[in-house]
């Protein structure tokens, strides 16, 4: 009896001792509410009411798939395989996957960290050693062993705060690469068929300067056009001929161009773009919603405003450090000299209580961190800020280009029929014998250059469109068939992009 007596009193004072042990932890985790560094606000910028060009319209641009406006099924093709292919747009898919990667790594810090282990060795001490022994002997040992950091201090949190906001950047980030292989695709399409139409141009001209040699050489035989008739009309003719080559060899490069954008062998595109189509052309009237908006939907500047985020949660990780760092431990296992007595009650072992770990010297390495991080803040701010500025003025100059342009081409348009008129009567006239040769030569420059500027204008008007919906961060929002990892509950969140004033 007085053998059980004292097990239990040994066992009610292991309790009390265990509950005596627990008491510390318990007090950090009432502590554990404070987080260091700055909290994070969005930046309040200066975002003007509406464009400086006003041709535009201010209802909200449909951007989802802005391609539809230009009414062309080719390259609403061509635009669904560059999303399918592009190899720019995997590359950013594994960027989002590192970073949920490293928000998981992130997140794990903040549950405790079990490891199992067990041992079996033979093992003699020392006869002359402090503890004599000389006998040698079995040890198995089996146990768990359990460590967790308390963040009181919110190093932890700040971490993870950080690496939440490193995944919303990286989702950005594939929507910028999508936003600019959509827009890349586009522009491709419109070189292509601007170059196509280019070429017609001059094959067109061709065949009718090839006329105007004839005729020279008609006359020049009956005596009624001198030789130099017949040689600058031979010249003006090899100087279009030599123009083709040229324009043939911009076209092959820009088939080759297009089929990489869509992730496909050089030339893939090549036959299925030989049918000549049209330039594609824009609506009359754009939208382009308020500058406002293009905050909250350019991908780059919603980026650019998370990757500010992250640094600043990192001066908090930075700033943690300076305070004392407190672990919960534990361990619980069996230690025997015998396998069979292994598992008994009285084998049992185990220890809890906390650690605490303080640098209280570092030679000022700690407030260096801190001040790296409170810099790398500053230019994460003022590159946000810059970034903001680079999408107004991009929309800007877009919206420009689309009215100046369209201007250009009206008056283009009257300059072709105005030389086109010019050279008709030039020819008449010359085979009259009233005027000189010449105005027949200069009616048929000046036809070529207008009507391939025509061409070259009318892509520009294309061009200026697609940048516009590119500076607007449109087609992102386009069902995409790249399968993604699981959001992390930060993202499941709403994620509004910056306020604006």
């Amino acid at each position: 009896m007085r053998r059980v007596a004292l097990e239990k009193h040994s066992r009610t004072e292991t309790h009390r001792h265990a509950a005596s042990s627990l008491r510390i932890p318990l007090a950090i985790l009432l502590l554990s509410s404070c987080t260091v560094g700055p909290d994070y606000v969005r930046p309040q910028l200066e975002i003007p009411a509406t464009w400086e060009e006003k041709s535009a319209g201010t209802a909200p641009a449909d951007l989802g798939s802005w391609w539809d406006a230009l009414g062309d099924t080719e390259l609403d093709e061509l635009v669904q395989r560059g999303v399918a292919g592009n190899l720019d747009l995997r590359q950013a898919v594994g960027r989002v996957q590192e970073a949920r990667a490293f928000y998981q790594v992130a997140k794990s810090a903040q549950f405790p960290e079990l490891d199992a282990d067990a041992d079996a060795f033979h093992e003699r001490a020392s006869a002359n050693g402090i503890f004599p022994g000389g006998e040698a002997v079995n040890v198995f040992d089996v146990g768990v062993s359990a460590s967790w950091e308390v963040d009181v201090f919110g190093r932890v949190r700040r971490s993870v705060e950080s690496a939440s906001a490193n995944v919303q950047a990286s989702e950005d980030d594939r929507r910028a690469v999508l936003v600019a292989v959509i827009a890349e695709v586009a522009a491709s399409y419109v070189d292509i068929r601007t170059l196509q139409r280019r070429l017609r141009v001059n094959s067109a001209n061709l065949d009718s300067q090839g006329k105007i040699v004839d005729l020279t050489k008609v006359r020049f035989e009956n005596g009624i056009a001198s030789g130099l008739d017949v040689a600058q009309a031979e010249s003006v003719y090899a100087e279009t001929l030599a123009a083709i080559p040229v324009l043939e060899l911009a076209l092959e490069q820009e088939y080759n161009r297009l089929s990489v954008l869509l992730g496909e062998n050089p030339g893939s595109v090549r036959r299925e773009l030989a049918i000549v189509w049209a330039i594609p052309m824009p609506p009359d009237n754009l939208d382009a919603g308020l500058p406002a908006d293009l905050v909250r939907q350019r991908p780059d500047i919603r980026q650019a405003e998370r990757r500010l985020a992250a640094e600043t949660a990192r001066i908090g990780v930075a700033t943690a450090d300076l305070y004392p760092r407190f672990v919960l431990l534990g361990t619980f296992g069996f230690d025997a000299t015998k396998v069979a007595d292994l598992f008994q009650g009285s084998s049992r072992t185990y220890s809890v209580g906390p650690t605490m770990v303080w640098n209280l010297f570092d030679a000022g390495r700690i407030r260096g961190l801190i001040h790296v991080e409170e810099a790398r803040t500053a230019q994460a701010l003022a590159f946000y800020e810059q970034t903001v500025l680079q999408g107004l003025s991009e929309v800007e100059n877009a919206l420009l280009a689309f009215v100046r342009l369209r201007q250009e081409r009206d008056a283009v348009i009257d300059a072709v029929d105005a030389a086109s008129l010019s050279l008709e009567l030039a020819t008449d006239l010359y085979k009259d014998g009233v005027v000189d040769f010449q105005n027949v030569l200069d009616a048929q420059r000046t036809v070529l250059r207008f009507q391939e500027l025509l061409a070259i204008t009318e892509g520009a008007i294309v061009q200026s469109v697609v940048q516009l919906y590119r500076a607007l961060g449109g087609g992102w929002k386009i069902e995409e068939p790249t399968e993604q990892p699981a959001s992390t509950p930060e993202q499941q969140e709403e994620n509004e992009a910056p306020e604006a004033s």
